[in-house]
């Protein structure tokens, strides 16, 4: 690595990571002034043909077993072993993107080793705390540890701006998973015919306070639906088995409605593409959907992805089966409230979020004074020493 090229490393641990850091990844390798390497940390297996326009050799796989461990081992465990591949690689700028306990994992050791971080698709606020799910709290904790943090809409940018702890520079620049989205939609595979006169009706479900009981509930709903509406549902299973594993024996058998294999991104698209309507509790699905025209009746209570919900594409719905039937039924009633929410919109960028992304890191570099020696932190240490098991809820705390 030459010493006047900045080394960048982009952390990705599971499919949305890689969907929308792939476009921002791409724009930096085409400014002959970084050198990229990218970190895949095993979340998410099957990754590494995303970054295909990279030398094989920068794309870097952890040697780490994650199977079998709870959310706060994971993060443990990748926080420790991307300290030592930190140190070794000495990159000027860590990547991450979202709100994973890959990119939490990150965040902590960049942190740890003394390297500065950029968050893509910072700023996300559900503005709920009080659920045990991860994901807002590990969105906070790596907006308060970002030194360069990529809004993707305005009301991110306030979410930032009203938080005292985030002290990094805060630039909005669109999401990038609508780059990767326009990217793709003219080159997408055929989707099987559906079930003749049935509106198609596009399903998916993983998040955690969505499992077990609400799951059955949520599956209980589908079978009403296509018992009392000419719709079809199409439901592509999650990788995560335990998940999978519900859905199967809860929907198997059932009249009008398909259980698919898990699906790559070009096939979701298609799949989204070619529906009538989406179930979901999916958060790049909120953003997607818009864009093609889809209406989205969200298996939430609770967002942080606002702006759809403003632009009437979106309609929170919850989990209880007698609502999300009414819900459905109310809109295959209403054509005109269908029509509005049908109407393509861009709540979350116009599709270049990657190439400002890319200008912002360039001048950020540029203007940085070279940084000293990396020096290992004093107690880091694999499940244990300092900060080791910090909850990102208590980061978060005012």
């Amino acid at each position: 690595m030459a010493a006047d090229r900045p080394l960048i490393l982009s952390i990705v641990g599971t499919r949305p990571e890689a969907i929308k850091l792939s476009p921002v990844i791409r724009a930096l390798a085409e400014r002959a002034a970084f050198t990229q390497k990218v970190i895949l940390t095993g979340q998410h297996s099957g990754l590494a043909p995303s970054f295909a326009f990279l030398p094989a050799d920068a794309i870097i796989g952890l040697p780490v077993n994650l199977s079998e461990q709870t959310a706060g081992e994971v993060r443990d465990t990748l926080r420790y072993a991307l300290c030592q591949r930190f140190l070794r690689l000495r990159p000027d700028l860590v990547l991450v993107q979202g709100d994973t306990t890959s990119a939490l994992a990150a965040a902590f050791a960049a942190k740890d080793i003394g390297v500065p971080l950029g968050h893509v698709e910072a700023g996300l606020r559900s503005g709920d705390l009080q659920q045990p799910w991860p994901e807002e709290g590990n969105r906070i904790a790596i907006d308060q540890l970002a030194d360069i943090l990529f809004a993707p809409s305005s009301d991110a940018a306030a979410n930032l701006a009203g938080d005292a702890q985030v002290g990094g520079n805060v630039l909005v620049t669109g999401n990038s998973g609508i780059d990767a989205l326009l990217e793709i939609r003219g080159d997408l595979p055929a989707v099987p015919p559906g079930e003749g006169g049935r509106r198609k009706i596009l399903v998916t479900c993983h998040r955690r306070e969505n499992r077990g009981d609400v799951l059955r509930g949520i599956a209980a709903a589908l079978r009403r639906l296509v018992d009392t509406l000419p719709v079809a549902i199409v439901f592509p299973l999650h990788p995560n088995r335990h998940i999978r594993r519900l859905v199967v024996r809860l929907l198997t058998g059932a009249e009008h409605v398909t259980l698919l294999e898990p699906l790559d991104y070009p096939e979701m698209v298609a799949q989204l593409s070619d529906c009538w309507l989406v179930l979901t509790d999916s958060g790049g699905l909120q953003e997607e959907a818009p864009a093609l025209g889809k209406p989205v009746l969200l298996l939430r209570e609770t967002t942080e992805r606002g702006e759809a919900v403003a632009s009437e594409n979106i309609a929170l719905v919850g989990t209880d089966p007698d609502r999300i039937v009414e819900a459905v039924t109310a809109l295959h009633d209403d054509p005109a409230r269908y029509a509005r929410m049908a109407t393509p919109a861009f709540p979350f960028g116009d599709g270049h979020a990657a190439p400002r992304i890319a200008d912002a890191i360039e001048a950020f570099l540029g203007a940085r004074a070279p940084r000293g020696d990396l020096a290992p932190p004093a107690a880091i240490a694999h499940g244990a020493g300092d900060g080791a098991g910090l909850d990102p809820f208590e980061l978060a705390q005012p």
